[in-house]
């Protein structure tokens, strides 16, 4: 049984459907979700089923109840020897109904970063850290998508470095490998030349994304035009902090694009100013189609960007040292270019779906061996 909050647009929804596809043949598996939020965007593979259950992303106690009642009925039904869960409320939720289960299921949560910074308000986040602490003390494997990750898990209490492992996050990168100059098709939906200087924003748009940083370092750049494509609860008020600091004609609201390698091909580096990271998707895509990238060194930015040679990195909240870093780059072609054939280099193996797969797959079948030994 796979459990994960939501498939939202994001690394935790394309780990949950890669891993349910790729090895459905030796672990058949059940994907259970919630359901997306507004303008969020939904992630779907044509080869995966997915069982919808009533879990979301805030605290809610009456709805929490009914979902959790949901997760145990499912694995009632389905009887798995492992739960796998992905984000903090299917964790919560799917490692509860597991224990009470008899025979219990073996448990695997994988923290692709964590909700314990930045994402809600001090109080909920210290009930967060104390729920996570009991929870993974009854866990049998606890997965990190970086050494960063697994390192703030255990400076935090959670979890013991016995208990955990760390796997990162693989990827379906090949249409971004395949990149070979300009797609063109970004440029003339935004009406630009090939000559204007355009830098590539893609996510979510939500308070912990920051890109409000990244807008104002494109204020302090004349001339240079910023892409940011995804949406979110904070569009509109992103768009109107535009206005108002006098961009809105060089930053360029898109929505989702399906074809985000057309995207990556079309713009000179891609930024992120996040204020917390597990492991960044959208760099790591531009990195496979040869960008260099600019990114805040939070969570396990680091563990994708290596200074001075994919990339740079830069403090969070400061737009100043983020235009410096994008004035570099863009003014710089020769270096934007190693840097974005050495970033291809690191990322092609690194981040494959392939190891992804292979990785897991080892985690699997230890724990198969140590579930067969119980009984």
């Amino acid at each position: 049984m796979r459990l994960v909050t939501r498939l939202n647009v994001g690394g935790p929804a394309r780990h949950a459907l890669l891993l349910t596809r790729e090895l459905s043949a030796e672990f058949p598996t059940v994907l259970g979700a919630g359901e997306v939020g507004p303008r969020e965007g939904e992630l779907s593979d044509p080869a995966v089923v997915v069982r919808r259950l009533p879990l979301r992303r805030d605290v809610h106690l009456l709805s929490d109840i009914r979902a959790l009642a949901a997760v145990r009925r499912l694995l009632t039904r389905t009887k798995p020897w492992l739960v796998h869960t992905h984000m903090a409320k299917a964790g919560t939720m799917g490692r509860l109904a597991a224990s009470t289960m008899r025979p219990r299921p073996l448990t695997v949560h994988t923290f692709h970063g964590h909700v314990l910074e930045g994402y809600f308000k001090k109080p909920v986040e210290r009930a967060f850290l104390e729920a996570e602490r009991r929870l993974a003390a009854r866990t049998d494997r606890l997965i990190a998508v970086s050494p960063e990750v697994r390192d703030e898990l255990l400076d935090l209490g959670i979890g013991r470095p016995s208990q955990i492992e760390v796997v990162p996050l693989g990827l379906d990168l090949d249409r971004f490998l395949a990149v070979d100059g300009p797609d063109g098709r970004l440029r003339r939906h935004l009406r630009l030349s090939p000559n204007v200087p355009l830098v590539g924003v893609v996510g979510r748009l939500v308070p912990i994304k920051d890109v409000s940083t990244t807008i104002r370092a494109v204020q302090r750049l004349d001339g240079v035009h910023l892409a940011v494509v995804g949406d979110g609860e904070l569009r509109s008020t992103l768009e109107a902090e535009a206005a108002e600091l006098g961009v809105a004609n060089r930053v360029h609201f898109t929505g989702w694009w399906d074809d985000v390698a057309a995207v990556m091909s079309d713009i000179d580096v891609a930024a992120l100013s996040s204020r917390n990271e597990g492991t960044p998707v959208a760099l790591i895509e531009a990195l496979a189609a040869g960008r260099a990238v600019v990114g805040t060194d939070v969570g396990g930015v680091r563990f994708v960007v290596e200074d001075d040679k994919s990339g740079y990195l830069v403090p969070p909240k400061s737009s100043v040292a983020l235009a410096e870093r994008l004035s570099v780059l863009l003014a710089d072609t020769a270096l934007r270019t190693r840097m974005g054939t050495y970033g291809r280099a690191a990322v092609r193996e690194r981040f494959s779906a392939q190891r992804l797969v292979g990785d897991m797959r080892s985690v699997y079948m230890d724990l198969r061996g140590r579930q067969r030994e119980r009984k």
